[in-house]
């Protein structure tokens, strides 16, 4: 009975804090992402040893100074791409989505009719809509930028004290190294996770630019960076990926010749990078049921709308990893698992 309440409890504490923990949820992907890729470009030069740390101290410091002035100079050409080209693009479709919703009438008007069926105009969505209910969503976050940079700053800042916190927080030694085993895995974990996410989805969005510019969908920009932002929400991801431009093609395109190429460019680029590639690369992070992801993802849906689905499987890879740790709670690890399989227990 305590823990239902607990639960609830803990519930209510996420849905009314929302406004102070996304912000903070958001500065954490954002600084985790810039040392996640700072990791990566570190491995690409020399003096990435421990041994060269030790014997070599300042060249190897200089080298990792390099390396987070990298990341942090990529995630910034990546905002100013998105605040120059895609945001006008935006704009411009916000415009055009009156006249985009009578077309869709027309064109449901005309399928109905094809297929031999009445069909109630009222019950279609209203495009126009559902676009102000998402950007408002995403407003709700961009308002938060302010908010966003302060914690992403403060959390620069202290990283280089993380270590000493957590040692005069668990003085028992033995205590101390489950704790920093668990810390460790879920670093590592969400590094991969979060770089290789992110670099499959960029060549994704990429890949889905070129193919919708070349075919001549309008607006392939947008379609590209909603194929890049959704690739980090599981399944439901995907299908808005694919769904959005080729519905746009399909309402906006004289023939079906246009809608055909776009569905078959997108879903062959979500097959190749979504269902072969990234298993390959994330799979051993991501023994994570479906079943569990898509629950998952419901869940903090809920409570965080879009930005909980956004979260939801970094959220679920650091539950799935502490829950393995302790044996009152590895049957949930158990079941949240793909095969079964668990990550080892750090014996005390």
């Amino acid at each position: 009975m305590n823990g239902i309440i607990v639960f609830v409890a803990l519930i209510f504490f996420l849905w009314l804090g929302r406004s102070i923990l996304i912000p903070l949820l958001v500065a954490t992907f954002l600084w985790y992402l810039i040392n996640a890729t700072a990791t990566y470009v570190r491995k690409l030069f020399p003096f990435n040893s421990d041994n060269s740390r030790i014997t070599r101290p300042i060249i190897a410091r200089t080298f990792d100074w390099t390396s987070n002035i990298l990341a942090v100079v990529v995630m910034c050409g990546l905002i100013y791409f998105f605040a120059t080209q895609i945001q006008p693009m935006f704009r411009e479709l916000a415009i055009a989505l009156p006249g985009l919703q009578h077309k869709f009438i027309q064109f449901s008007d005309y399928m109905s009719q094809s297929l031999g069926f009445r069909l109630d105009v009222g019950m279609l969505p209203n495009i126009a809509n559902i676009a102000a209910n998402v950007g408002a969503s995403v407003a709700g976050i961009v308002t938060s930028t302010g908010m966003i940079l302060i914690y992403m700053i403060f959390l620069f800042v202290e990283q280089s004290t993380f270590n000493k916190k957590i040692t005069a927080l668990i003085p028992n030694k033995n205590k101390y190294k489950k704790a920093r085993f668990i810390i460790d895995s879920i670093d590592d974990n969400m590094k991969k996770y979060l770089f290789m996410k992110t670099l499959l989805s960029g060549i994704t969005g990429v890949l889905s630019y070129f193919w919708l510019q070349m075919i001549g969908v309008e607006f392939a920009g947008i379609w590209a960076f909603i194929v890049f932002i959704t690739s980090y929400i599981p399944t439901i991801g995907a299908i808005v990926a694919c769904a959005l431009p080729i519905l746009y093609s399909l309402i906006t395109a004289p023939s079906l010749h246009q809608p055909i190429l776009t569905a078959i460019g997108l879903i062959t680029l979500q097959i190749i990078f979504g269902n072969i590639l990234e298993p390959k690369f994330t799979g051993k992070t991501l023994n994570l049921s479906t079943l569990a992801i898509l629950i998952n993802l419901v869940f903090w849906g809920m409570i965080w709308g879009i930005a909980g689905m956004f979260f939801s499987v970094p959220l679920l890879v650091a539950i799935f990893i502490i829950t393995a740790q302790f044996d009152s709670t590895r049957w949930i690890a158990i079941l949240l698992s793909a095969d079964g399989k668990i990550p080892d227990k750090r014996e005390e």
